[in-house]
């Protein structure tokens, strides 16, 4: 595995804070340009793109990092449909509004790249340019019905997070522990066959963590520090508004079905791992169909969910490129 790139030091990152649709909304940010924004998902926090703010900034932009409404030092809220994909979606406006910005470049990362991938649908003038991690584009919003028929047999992930308390519960017995399995078994450094063993072949009636290999050196990319704050931050907030991007999925649906009538014409880089499941079981044919300006497909081998950290500089040179062609060379 190739090392992280050395970011320079002068670069700093500043936490700021502003009220957004009625909450108080946390977002770090670096650099001076035109604005990327980067948009984490589930269990994730701003502190997911710490390594690509950094980056950015060096490169002659601005980059930007919140912390999505119930995550980290953002507000937490009480109703599930706070945390619909639509209101995310709205949030993000907002805070693009309040920074004076008409046009951004938006990158995100699990949930959060199907938050990405709603935007120019819902902004077509506002976001002029995305990255997408992970998650590929469908052309149609996936059926929650037919996923969990799909699912009958085996467990899944989407259907466990329905159970109110059930995750709670595990994460809340040792927040440490869920971590680092999570971190640990979701990535490229993983034995071989676990993604196979955590998404193909788990039984209907398992545990979240069963199945997680505990490791038994941490990677070079993942610190027992980073551990430290993804389980701090969550044992403040809980895990309601991470979760609560699961429990919108029904009540989603019709209204995504709506907005998927719009079709994504600006330019797209998509960047996954191979070890990733939603690449390797992924229909990457539908994607190139549906996004007429899709310029680049990266797959990074051995690489798994967590690939900002996991292979920081091959990302990074990626995103930079990338944003070089299609949005600094417009300014």
């Amino acid at each position: 595995m190739k090392k992280n790139k050395v970011i320079s030091d002068d670069v700093k990152i500043k936490h700021n804070y502003t009220s957004i649709n009625g909450i108080k909304y946390h977002y770090a940010e670096a650099g001076r340009g035109p604005l990327v924004l980067l948009l984490h998902g589930a269990f994730e926090l701003w502190y997911s793109w710490r390594l690509q703010l950094t980056a950015l900034a060096d490169a002659g932009y601005r980059a930007l990092a919140p912390d999505l409404r119930g995550h980290g030092k953002s507000e937490v809220t009480d109703n599930i449909r706070d945390y619909s994909l639509f209101q995310h979606a709205a949030d993000v406006k907002a805070l693009i509004d309040h920074l004076g910005e008409t046009e951004v470049a938006a990158a995100g990362h699990d949930w959060g790249a199907n938050l990405t991938w709603l935007l120019p649908m819902l902004y077509p003038e506002t976001i002029k340019a995305l990255i997408v991690l992970s998650i590929p584009f469908y052309p149609e919003p996936r059926d929650p019905e037919k996923m969990k028929n799909f699912f009958k047999e085996k467990f899944s992930f989407m259907g466990y997070f329905q159970k109110p308390g059930a995750a709670e519960a595990e994460f809340e017995e040792d927040p440490q522990r869920f971590y680092r399995l999570f971190l640990y078994g979701f990535s490229g450094d993983a034995p071989e066959g676990t993604v196979d063993k955590l998404f193909a072949n788990k039984p209907a009636g398992a545990q979240l963590l069963e199945g997680f290999p505990e490791p038994s050196v941490l990677p070079g990319w993942l610190t027992q520090a980073d551990i430290n704050y993804y389980a701090g931050e969550y044992k403040k907030t809980g895990l309601t508004g991470t979760l609560n991007f699961y429990r919108n999925i029904n009540e989603d649906y019709p209204l995504l079905k709506k907005a998927y009538i719009n079709k994504i014409t600006q330019p797209v880089l998509f960047i996954g791992g191979s070890e990733e499941a939603a690449v390797k079981y992924g229909d990457f044919d539908a994607m190139k169909n549906a996004l007429p300006d899709l310029k680049e497909i990266i797959i990074l081998q051995g690489c798994g969910h967590y690939l900002q950290q996991e292979r920081t500089s091959e990302v990074n040179d990626a995103i930079i490129k990338f944003l070089n062609n299609e949005v600094n060379a417009r300014h």
